[in-house]
């Protein structure tokens, strides 16, 4: 391509001006030294070229690498949230009306109505009490018998009947609190009784405040 473009360079040169005596008059040497000096250059700009692209996919790689791994952190820090309770969620799911029917529900059935769902695969869940109080449950949620026949969740007085609206496969969850000797059974025999409706979407809006750990810090 040079060559020719050199030759091409040189017919225009000797067409236009007979009497120029430059490169029409060159030794052939001289003219191998004008194409070395040409080649070099290429090989210059070609060199620059190359680097300039490498720079660019270093820095397009750069861009999409921070911005994966910030989405990345950004998905860990809701999964946290939801299952810290720190932040509402919206899922498919059940809801699960709990009446006693004027008889005291223990607290160990509703504890164990929220363990059949976890095993089921229910990733979020709350409380709501007759009374009006939501409890957001998570890993360290505790039930506690009260007085009157009430029942004390982290802390909270909820009277019955109980509402429990938990995330996951509504089937899966509903078949697993129907086993027998479950709380569907339990409740049953003590004269209370246990709805379920499978929703398309179940929204749990109870949350918890976040808390600083004081001495705990993770292992580098």
């Amino acid at each position: 391509m040079l060559l020719a473009l050199l030759g091409f360079t040189l017919v225009v040169q000797l067409r236009s001006n007979d009497d120029d005596g430059g490169l029409a008059s060159a030794r052939q040497e001289d003219l191998v030294g004008i194409l070395s000096d040409l080649e070099a250059r290429d090989q210059r700009l070609q060199q620059e070229i190359n680097a300039l692209e490498e720079s660019q996919r270093q820095l397009t790689s750069g861009v999409a690498g921070r911005q994966a791994a910030l989405a990345e952190a950004g998905k860990r820090a809701d999964e946290l949230g939801l299952l810290s309770g720190t932040l509402p969620a919206r899922g498919p799911g059940l809801k699960i009306s709990i009446d006693p029917k004027g008889q005291a529900i223990k607290a160990s059935a509703l504890l164990n109505a929220v363990q059949e769902l976890r095993g089921a695969g229910g990733e979020v869940m709350e409380i709501i009490g007759n009374n009006g109080v939501a409890v957001r449950i998570v890993a360290s949620s505790y039930f506690v018998d009260a007085a009157g026949g009430q029942v004390i969740v982290d802390g909270k007085e909820l009277s019955g009947p109980y509402t429990l609206w938990v995330i996951g496969v509504p089937s899966t969850m509903q078949t697993a609190l129907q086993i027998p000797g479950g709380v569907v059974a339990s409740v049953s025999q003590a004269g209370g009784n246990v709805t379920m409706e499978q929703r398309s979407t179940v929204e749990v809006t109870a949350v918890r405040q976040p808390t600083s750990l004081q001495y705990a810090r993770p292992v580098s």
